[in-house]
């Protein structure tokens, strides 16, 4: 798929965990931005639907932000979503990361994400059954958990053969949008991973039944 239909198709699979969201009993509200960090991940793909969607005086704000964040501890995965179901059917066993890095989002602005509209995908399926302020963390049932990762796998594979890590990392390398479209995309900063084809999809035998719905969503777009 060229970068449109890739877009595109995106666009539609929020539409998609859009509607399954909105099934959700969540006490998640605005200005609550407990969970806004500097951890967030994203893919290449939702880096550039970001940074297209800015205005230039918007562009140029928030890119010096996150440059002056970028010196920030954050966390940087190892393993993209599709790669660690790879290992977990190889080995059996799922290597744990580091994510718990103090700090907040550099597209936070007063307790509002900047980019509501257009946040990747890691915002939007970080959701809490409490609230966070009063529990010390949020509380997602383990049907959602299943349900984000199914999520997370699909879009890794609409971008393969583009790359994921810390939104810092993304947005800064994608500060040139012509990154996404050259060939400097088979080279990228050291702290990217390559994104993976889906092979295998981390479903628990409980879960397998109730996501048939969402699964049928999502293969329709023929991604």
């Amino acid at each position: 798929m060229d970068l449109n239909s890739k877009l595109a198709v995106l666009e539609k699979i929020y539409r998609i965990y859009g509607d399954f969201a909105a099934t959700l009993d969540i006490v998640c509200r605005r200005y609550c931005s407990l969970c806004c960090t500097v951890n967030v991940t994203i893919t290449t793909l939702e880096g550039f639907k970001i940074a297209e969607s800015l205005m230039p005086e918007e562009k140029r704000y928030l890119f010096e932000k996150i440059r002056r964040a970028s010196s920030t501890q954050r966390f940087r995965p190892r393993e993209t979503v599709n790669m660690l179901a790879e290992l977990s059917r190889e080995e059996g066993v799922v290597p744990e990361e580091d994510n718990a890095f103090p700090g907040e989002c550099p597209l936070l602005i007063a307790n509002e994400c900047s980019v509501y509209n257009e946040r990747p995908f890691g915002c939007r399926c970080f959701v809490s059954k409490q609230n966070c302020a009063e529990s010390g963390s949020a509380t997602v049932d383990d049907f959602v958990l299943t349900v984000n990762n199914i999520f997370l796998q699909v879009i890794e594979h609409v971008d393969a053969g583009g790359f994921s890590g810390n939104l810092t990392d993304v947005l800064l390398f994608l500060e040139n949008a012509e990154n996404l479209l050259s060939s400097k995309m088979i080279n990228p900063s050291s702290v990217l991973i390559k994104n993976h084809p889906l092979k295998i999809l981390m479903i628990p035998p409980e879960h397998r039944g109730k996501a048939q719905p969402i699964l049928g969503a999502l293969n329709k777009l023929k991604y």
